[in-house]
């Protein structure tokens, strides 16, 4: 009888042997009864009851935040009834976190220091459940973090007790201590089996509890995203954000770059008064207070110019204010009502030296912090727009524009001369309405200049460029150009399209200043409120003899917001002015 033919192979197995087969088959069923023990495990573990402390972190991390407040504050009253103190006046630390990750991170994995009694200070960042008997929590301070690797059979005060006890009065400890919470620990140095440094504590103390619940950071965020809520409660954004503290640490390094730049330069550092009976040094709108004993309103200072060059009169040849300045002006994502400058005045120096001063400050500083001439700038994603990245290089020698020849090449067209002239400022009106320039009134030829140089000169600026020889229209201080007439020696310094600084060699002309100053009172008379005023006593100080000089101006926000790489000059101030919790947000429209 012939052999029965064999059944055909299931599809994909045409081919192979009945062993190879068989082997397939066998595990295949090995796979699918591993996945089924396992479901069945993880549906046991989920059926369990969780350890006590676990539950309860779970529990409260739940929470309404203001049910959690009022616990937290009861807890408080209720170690406070007790005679105790929750906020004690000390702990004693041996070190702070970061020299203690460096001291101690060449241990070896699953090694211990020999050092004990190792006392460091944090705030709790995560807490995690280990067991029964084990609490994790990562100590964060000073831009560092340590595992505290809390074990109940290493505290000193549990000692002798016995297991049961010791695991309660363990158990009642961690269940003090939260997220967010400031506390002491004390131990010895080591690191687990998986390489984390760590301290092992034999004592454990809540310093400081944290009332409120911490935000949660959801699964791929880094840290707090809500922007009103990082400006209005920046120790908040402080602690669930570590790029902030960078930020903050890179702000302070290039203000002591500047500084120290100045010094080994020869300049001296100075103060100027911050209230002022004039508002002189700059054409702003200044904030007006009171001085009550001499029933006198005085002003916020706009700018520290005329006192400094003040200074120079006495025989100060260099001298430079680091300071604050006030401008009664909009607010949006490169202006804040006060802000932070470096204002610093050179005898027997012009524009063009401050121009080499300036490039070789500026590229030196970006060449300190960043590491490199080049800096790169990454723009948020806009409507219909994609998020962009700019690279911004501050090499030297950087370009540079003259504004009036450079309009007029961009524009096409020959200013008619005077600059003052009826003329100009009719020629000037047209241009901006042709353009679709919007310029709110007064129309003034300084008010259109500034306009039109914004919307076609500014606007090249991505790369370190001065914007050079303004009229002496726009520069009520500067002194005129050797050889443009018309014109004056100043420049300002434009990067990533805003203005970085404005320098100029200074007019020490009594009679020509006060003739400058004249024309500015005409303009505020006709409505221009950030038109200067005429300053007396300046001008006496210039009467006793101002030498050759050049001076200049640098922001400090927006240097410190390329160097950080952000948009806005909100994230390079701790505390930024914010519109009023419910002020309508068209309360004022220049009020972002």
């Amino acid at each position: 009888m012939p052999d029965e033919p064999e059944a055909a192979a299931p599809a994909g197995e045409a081919g192979l042997s009945k062993n190879e087969q068989k082997r397939r088959a066998k595990q295949e069923a090995q796979a699918k009864a591993k996945a089924e023990k396992a479901a069945a495990k993880a549906a046991a573990d989920a059926a369990k009851p969780k350890p006590a402390a676990a539950a309860q972190e779970e529990e409260e991390e739940e929470q309404d935040p203001t049910k959690y407040f009022e616990n937290r504050l009861t807890f408080v009253n209720g170690v406070k009834e007790k005679g105790a103190n929750p906020y004690p006046h000390k702990f004693q630390t041996s070190m702070q976190l970061p020299d203690y990750v460096a001291k101690y991170e060449s241990i070896g994995s699953g090694e211990m220091s020999a050092d004990g009694g190792v006392g460091l200070a944090g705030r709790i960042a995560t807490k995690r459940a280990g067991g029964k008997g084990l609490v994790f929590f990562d100590v964060v301070g000073d831009g560092a973090k340590v595992q505290v690797f809390a074990s109940a059979d290493k505290f000193s005060d549990y000692a002798g007790l016995e297991k049961d006890e010791k695991a309660a009065r363990f158990s009642a400890l961690m269940s003090t201590l939260k997220r967010g919470d400031i506390v002491g620990v004390r131990g010895t140095p080591g690191k687990t089996k998986r390489g984390e440094l760590s301290l092992f504590p034999t004592d454990m103390l809540l310093l400081t509890p944290c009332l409120h619940m911490l935000p949660k950071v959801p699964p791929g965020s880094s840290g707090l995203a809500d922007k009103e809520t990082r400006y209005r409660q920046r120790y908040l954004d402080l602690i669930m954000n570590p790029t902030t503290r960078s930020t903050f640490i890179t702000r302070t390094r290039a203000i002591n770059f500047l500084r120290r730049f100045l010094d080994m330069h020869g300049f001296l550092e100075v103060e100027t008064p911050m209230m002022n009976a004039i508002p002189g040094g700059a054409t702003a709108r200044p904030f007006i207070t009171k001085h009550n004993d001499l029933n006198l309103d005085m002003y916020m200072r706009i700018a520290p110019e005329l006192y400094l060059k003040m200074l120079v009169v006495g025989g100060l040849d260099r001298v430079y204010e680091i300071g604050r300045l006030f401008r009664n002006e909009g607010m949006d994502l490169t202006h804040n009502p006060e802000f932070t400058t470096c204002e610093f005045y050179w005898a027997y120096a012009d524009y063009e030296d401050l121009i080499k001063f300036t490039e070789e400050l500026l590229s030196q500083m970006v060449l300190n912090i960043c590491g490199g001439y080049k800096v790169k700038l990454h723009l948020e994603a806009k409507l219909g727009e994609p998020a962009k990245e700019l690279e911004i290089d501050f090499t030297p020698p950087f370009r540079r524009i003259p504004m009036i020849s450079g309009l007029e090449e961009k524009l096409g067209v020959k200013i008619p001369l005077p600059l003052e002239s009826d003329e100009t400022n009719a020629f000037l009106k047209g241009l901006c309405a042709e353009h679709g320039v919007e310029c709110k009134p007064p129309l003034t030829t300084y008010r259109l200049l500034d306009k039109l140089v914004g919307e076609f000169l500014e606007s090249q600026c991505l790369h370190p460029t001065f914007i050079t020889d303004h009229p002496k229209i726009m520069s009520p201080l500067a002194k005129d150009h050797r050889s443009k007439p018309g014109l004056t020696e100043r420049f300002e310094l434009f990067a990533n399209y805003h203005e970085m600084c404005n320098a100029y060699t200074e007019l020490n002309d009594p009679v020509e200043q006060r003739a400058r100053f004249a024309a500015q009172a005409k303009d505020k008379a006709a409505g221009d409120d950030e038109a200067m005023f005429v300053d007396d006593g300046f001008i006496t100080a210039l009467e006793y003899g101002l030498p050759p000089t050049a001076g200049g101006g640098m922001g400090i926000d927006r240097l410190c917001m390329l160097l950080t790489d952000n948009e806005s000059i909100k994230e390079v101030l701790l505390f930024p002015a914010m519109r009023p919790v419910g002020m309508a947000a068209d309360f004022n429209p220049d009020c972002q």
